[in-house]
C-alpha cells in the first residue's frame, strides 16, 4: 500500500513538474496582468489580440505554412529513405542508420551554422528564396521521419512485398497497397513528429530565414527583447491555443482507435 501511495505521489509530482508552468501561463492569459505575479482580474483581451493584430496573424499562418510543407517533404524523404535501407543490404542498412543519428544526436545550431554556410555563403542561395530555410528544417526533421517508420518496416513481415509481387501486383502497386498499408501508423506519428520540430525549431531558422519572416519560435524570442506589453501577454493567449490543440488532438489520436476497435469487436 505504501509503495503504490509513494509511486502515485511521485507521477503526481512529476506531472506536477512538467504541466503548472504552463496551466500558469494559461491562467495569466485570461487576465489583465501584464506580468506574472499578479491577477488583475478576468479578460480576454489577450485572445482578442492575438486573433486581431494582422502582425500576429501573418506569423502564425506563416509558421503553420512552413511547418506543413516541411512536413512533407520530411515525411516523404523519411518513409522513402526508411524503406530503402530495409530491403538493402545489411552493410548499407548499418551505414544509414548510423548517418541517420548524426542530424538527430547534433545540436541544431550545429545544423542551422552548417546549412547556411552551405547553402547562402558557398552557393550563394538568396535567403529570401526560403530555399535555405525549408531545406535547413528538413535536414532536422526526416531522421526522425526514418526513426518512426523504420520500427514499422522491422516489426512488418520482410516477405510481404515479394509476397505481393508473386499475387500479381506491379512493384508500385506492392509498394503503395501492402507495404504502405503496414506503415501508415509511422508515417503519421513522423508527420506530426516533423510539424512539431518545425514550430519549435529556434537555431536553424535564425540562420536560414529570410529578414522579413518569422516563424513562433522567432517572433516570441525576439518579443521579450523589445516588443509592446500588448503583443507580449498576446502571445501567453498564442501558448495557451497550442497547448490546447495539442492535448486535443492527443486524446483523439487515443480514444478514436480504442473506439473503433470497441465497434468492431462488437461487430465480431
Amino acid at each position: 500500500m505504501k509503495k503504490r501511495i509513494f509511486a502515485y505521489a511521485w507521477i503526481g509530482l512529476v506531472l506536477l513538474f512538467l504541466y503548472l508552468p504552463i496551466l500558469i501561463l494559461a491562467v495569466y492569459s485570461f487576465t489583465k496582468s501584464t506580468m506574472i505575479g499578479s491577477i488583475r482580474g478576468f479578460s480576454l483581451h489577450n485572445y482578442v489580440t492575438l486573433f486581431t493584430t494582422p502582425e500576429l496573424k501573418q506569423m502564425i499562418l506563416g509558421t503553420v505554412i512552413l511547418a506543413l510543407v516541411v512536413a512533407l517533404i520530411s515525411t516523404l524523404l523519411g518513409t522513402l529513405g526508411a524503406i530503402g535501407t530495409f530491403y538493402s543490404r545489411r552493410i548499407w542498412q548499418t551505414g544509414v542508420e548510423l548517418a541517420n543519428q548524426i542530424p538527430v544526436v547534433n545540436a541544431d545550431v550545429v545544423t542551422g551554422f552548417s546549412v547556411c554556410i552551405l547553402l547562402i555563403v558557398f552557393w550563394g542561395v538568396d535567403k529570401d528564396t526560403y530555399i535555405p530555410l525549408v531545406i535547413g528544417q528538413t535536414a532536422l526533421c526526416a531522421p526522425f521521419v526514418y526513426l518512426s517508420v523504420m520500427p514499422r518496416l522491422k516489426g512488418m513481415d520482410p516477405f510481404l512485398y515479394e509476397a505481393a509481387l508473386d499475387l500479381g501486383c506491379t512493384p508500385a502497386q506492392a509498394l503503395r497497397k501492402v507495404v504502405l498499408r503496414e506503415l501508415v501508423p509511422g508515417v503519421l506519428s513522423g508527420f506530426m513528429t516533423s510539424v512539431t520540430l518545425s514550430l519549435d525549431d529556434y537555431f536553424i531558422t535564425t540562420y536560414t530565414k529570410p529578414a522579413v519572416f518569422d516563424t513562433i519560435s522567432t517572433y516570441v524570442v525576439n518579443a521579450t527583447k523589445g516588443a509592446q506589453t500588448q503583443i507580449k501577454t498576446a502571445l501567453w493567449a498564442l501558448s495557451t491555443v497550442i497547448f490546447l490543440l495539442v492535448v486535443v488532438f492527443v486524446v483523439l489520436m487515443n480514444v478514436l482507435p480504442m473506439i473503433k476497435q470497441q465497434n468492431t469487436s462488437r461487430k465480431v
